[in-house]
């Protein structure tokens, strides 16, 4: 398997405001180079005043964090990505 097959894209379900942290006095759920297990919190996505829970889709490391916090994405934007383990 070569390194593009094992990133894994976690992308935007839909248009809102990427955060990397619960609140600005939380720390942040990952930084670069932190392994995560399946379903494990990424960060936060806010819609319409609605926070929704940006999970892992895979175990591995988290390679790129393609976002900044507090910044807008728009549908399909890829946040961050993950390579498997």
């Amino acid at each position: 398997m070569n390194a593009a097959n094992k990133r894994v894209e976690v992308k935007a379900p839909m248009a809102g405001v990427f955060y990397r942290s619960a609140g600005p006095d939380e720390p942040v759920y990952v930084e670069v180079g932190d392994t995560v297990k399946k379903k494990q919190i990424l960060a936060l996505l806010e819609t319409m005043k609605v926070f929704q829970k940006v999970k892992s889709p895979a175990a591995g490391t988290v390679v790129e964090i393609a976002v900044e916090n507090e910044t807008p994405v728009m549908d399909e934007d890829v946040m961050l990505v993950i390579e498997k383990s």
